[in-house]
Parts: C-alpha cells; sequence; structure tokens
C-alpha cells in the first residue's frame, strides 16, 4: 500500500502547502489551511474512461483539425435554453448556484423530467429515491426516460452510468461526491477538486452533457476551490429573496454564449414557472399616482425589461442624512445626488434618501438613471410622475442626458405594455426612426429640461 500523504489546503481558494501557515501564502486569508489526507490509488482509475486516460494524444496542426458542428439539445425550458445560449451543448460541464432553499434541486429536476427522448440520470447525495419521488410528484411531471440514483461515491456513479448510458448526468451535489482516490472527507477542497475533474474527463470524452449543483458559502460565492469554476464549462448562478417569489437566473462564465442573458422564473407550489413577460410582474398596477415612482426601460442581456424604481426623500431626523438603496448600487446613488446638488441647485444634502427597486432584482444598467432622478425630484416635490410615462437614460457628471445602446428595443417594450410617452437622450434621436412607433418619444439634452416637461 502506498504511504499516506498529507497536505495543508486552503479552504478559500485551494492553494497546497506542505506545512501548515497562519496566513495563506496565495489569497493572504487567515486561517483557511487545513491538513487533508492525499493518497491516490493508480492502479483503480475512474470507470469508463480508462483506455481514453491510456490513450496518447499527438499534437496536430490547427488546419488539419476538422470542424464539427454542436447540435444542441433543446429544452422546453425558454428560460433555460436563453441563458445557456440556445440549448445545452454535449460534452459540457455546468456549474449550478445559488443560496439553501432558492430552488436549485426543483429546476434541476424539471430539467430532468421535460426532456423527452433523452435518457436523463440523477444523482443525489443529499436526498433519497422517495423525497426526489415526491418532489417529482408535486411538480407532475411524468418521464419514463429520468432515472434516479442515490449514490456519493464517483465510482459506483461511474459503474451505473456505463450501464445505463445516459444522455445528461445531473448531480446534487459536487460538495456531497467522494473519491476513494482521496482520503479526506467529502466537501474539502480536495475531494470537491478531484470529483470535479473526474466528472470533467468523463463528459469531454463520452460527450455526455454535466450539471453540477454547487453550494455557496455565506459571502455569496461558490463553496469550494476557485479553480472550480475554471475547470467547467458555464457557470450559473441562481438568485431571489426568499421574501418573493421570483428568482434569477444569470450567467457569470459561458464558453458556448453570452453572459449578459436573463432568466426568470415564479417560484409556486408545483415547482418553478417561467416568466415569459417579466415587465409585467416588475411593474405595480395603481389606481392612484404616487409620488416618488418611476418606470424605467432596461435591458438585460438582450432581453428589455421596464422596472418599477421608488424614491421617498424625506428631512433627515437626525444630524446626518441617510443613503439607502437596494436593488442598486450606493456609490452610483450619491453621484445622482452630487450632480442634482451641483448642477440642478436641488438641496438634497440635508435630507434623507431612499431608494428601493420593485421586484428584489438588482439592476446595474446605467439607463435607469433618469429614472431614478426623476424619482428623487418627484418625492422631493411631492408631486407624481403620470404613470403613463417611462424613462430610458445616462445621467452624467455634468447633468446631461447621455444615449443608451439598443434604445429601438427599450421603445418597443414601452410601446407594448401600453406607455404613451418615453423620456431618451437628444443623442439617440438620430439611431432609430420616430415614425415607425406609435409612442410619444421625448428627447431631452439636460435635467432642467426633464424637470420643467414633468412637472412644469
Amino acid at each position: 500500500m502506498a504511504k499516506t500523504k498529507t497536505s495543508f489546503f486552503c479552504q478559500t481558494c485551494g492553494a497546497q502547502s506542505h506545512k501548515w501557515q497562519g496566513k495563506c501564502p496565495s489569497c493572504g486569508e487567515w486561517n483557511t489551511l487545513v491538513e487533508e489526507i492525499v493518497q491516490k490509488d493508480t492502479k483503480d482509475l475512474t470507470p469508463g474512461i480508462s483506455k481514453a486516460s491510456q490513450r496518447i494524444n499527438k499534437p496536430k496542426a490547427l488546419a488539419d483539425i476538422g470542424m464539427l458542428e454542436q447540435i444542441r439539445i433543446p429544452t422546453t425550458d425558454t428560460e433555460l435554453n436563453r441563458v445557456l445560449g440556445g440549448g445545452i451543448v454535449p460534452g459540457s460541464l455546468v456549474l449550478f448556484g445559488g443560496e439553501p432553499g432558492i430552488g436549485k434541486s426543483t429546476l434541476m429536476l424539471q430539467l430532468a423530467l421535460i426532456l423527452k427522448g433523452v435518457k436523463v440520470l440523477y444523482v443525489s447525495g443529499e436526498e433519497s429515491e422517495q423525497q426526489i419521488r415526491m418532489r417529482a410528484d408535486r411538480i407532475g411531471i411524468v418521464n419514463e426516460t429520468c432515472f434516479i440514483l442515490a449514490e456519493t461515491n464517483t465510482q459506483n456513479i461511474f459503474k451505473q452510468v456505463e450501464v445505463l448510458e445516459p444522455g445528461l448526468l445531473i448531480i446534487d451535489s459536487i460538495q456531497t461526491l467522494h473519491t476513494s482516490h482521496i482520503e479526506s472527507s467529502p466537501g474539502s477542497v480536495s475531494q470537491v477538486r478531484e470529483c470535479a475533474a473526474e466528472l470533467m474527463r468523463f463528459a469531454k470524452e463520452s460527450g455526455t452533457p454535466v450539471f453540477i449543483i454547487g453550494h455557496i458559502t455565506k459571502e455569496g460565492s461558490l463553496a469550494g476551490p476557485k479553480v472550480l469554476e475554471h475547470m467547467v464549462d458555464t457557470v450559473l448562478q441562481f438568485e431571489g429573496d426568499r421574501n418573493h417569489v421570483y428568482r434569477l437566473l444569470r450567467t457569470t462564465k459561458n464558453r458556448f454564449g453570452s453572459t449578459n442573458e436573463l432568466g426568470i422564473y415564479e417560484m409556486q407550489g408545483s415547482g418553478l414557472r417561467e416568466v415569459s413577460n417579466p415587465s409585467e410582474i416588475l411593474i405595480t398596477t395603481r389606481e392612484i399616482a404616487t409620488s416618488g415612482v418611476a418606470i424605467a426601460a432596461s435591458l438585460e442581456g438582450n432581453r428589455p425589461l421596464l422596472i418599477e424604481t421608488q424614491a421617498l426623500v424625506s428631512s433627515a431626523a437626525y444630524g446626518t442624512p441617510q443613503r439607502s438603496s437596494t436593488g442598486y448600487d450606493l456609490r452610483r446613488l450619491n453621484m445622482l445626488l452630487a450632480v442634482l446638488e451641483k448642477r440642478c441647485g436641488f438641496r438634497l444634502g440635508v435630507k434623507d434618501v431612499f431608494l428601493n427597486i420593485a421586484g428584489g432584482i438588482k439592476v446595474e444598467d446605467p439607463a435607469i438613471d433618469l429614472a431614478l432622478v426623476c424619482g428623487i425630484l418627484s418625492s422631493n416635490e411631492d408631486m407624481p410622475i403620470k404613470q403613463n410615462i417611462c424613462f430610458a437614460g445616462e445621467v452624467g457628471l455634468t447633468g446631461e442626458i447621455r444615449p443608451v445602446n439598443r434604445i429601438d428595443q427599450r421603445i418597443s417594450e414601452a410601446e407594448k405594455l401600453g406607455f404613451d410617452q418615453i423620456f431618451i437622450s437628444s443623442f439617440n434621436k438620430k439611431g432609430i426612426e420616430v415614425k415607425d412607433f406609435k409612442i410619444e418619444i421625448v428627447t431631452v439634452a439636460k435635467m432642467e429640461e426633464v424637470f420643467e416637461k414633468l412637472f412644469g
């Protein structure tokens, strides 16, 4: 038997050290090095890939390598298709992370159930087969080609994969797997790295797509070594507030598509429902206009969204005025307030300002600046903005309204939802045909023009 070897691994970055140190030499974190037993059994290779591992690859000229057309596996889930870039790529390794209870396992089980004609193996290390059956009955979808395996040992998993030969493999979750090649506990850095490496070799050599569910830390990052995110082809992040029913699916890395796409789901008792028109759910219907509310025409990837922004400006009850923002960058809010104070003459330095993006989503699109500023001015003057008006424009440090990209998509979305007016930058007027839209397009260049046209 080989001699037992131990090493120290950083639980934050995965760096390896031969001796314990108080501070990790790689990432600089303190008290993160943990001793783990490392013992490789070179005789027992991963089943299903032993012959491929022994094959010797030879270098080829780039011109001699043939082009193969990648035929994606389409799913009936349009939100997942959009985020993945058009479907599931054969041989891809997808890492799917999110907070506990957000719906990761539910979405992956739905994916396994909706794929008709594709044999799917769902491997669970956290739930029993009966628990998964209960969740499948709640979802209400029947699929004869979906197989369940409650197993955590990777060698046993690959043995079943050899027998079943699935077209899609789902692992729930990577932190529960362990390989007999390494004598450390499941969830440790070395185990996560080695199990992910075995799954990656299997995906690339067999052409079978693999979805891996991963836990996240209290800081919001994916648990395990950072190399895990480098190894996989796609990293999906499932976000959402537990107090809201809507869930956002984002892509932070995608080798086969864009990383700017966004998928929206609604959590229901029967599972996750796709939201085809998110603008309708992000805008609250009111019978009476309220001050401080403005509608922004935003973009998430290629998808236009109309978002309701809410602002509250009140006299500071204490010495230092408060600045609070939910779903929006607080530093950018401070910048907008400074522009209103310096360029437009509004005395907001002695007032509390609270900002909220309705629906529990986070927005980074600078095109919502104009709506935020109008909402702040509306709350400050206690004068409501008409409900049939929306905004799309970036506010610069000089107080000018800067143009935004893909303005025609924003205008079309506002027109589709029944808005009568949209305020845009004067510089955006060159790239659009006003006659093609029924909605009234109001162009502005300075904040003073916006205030005058809105409030007189």
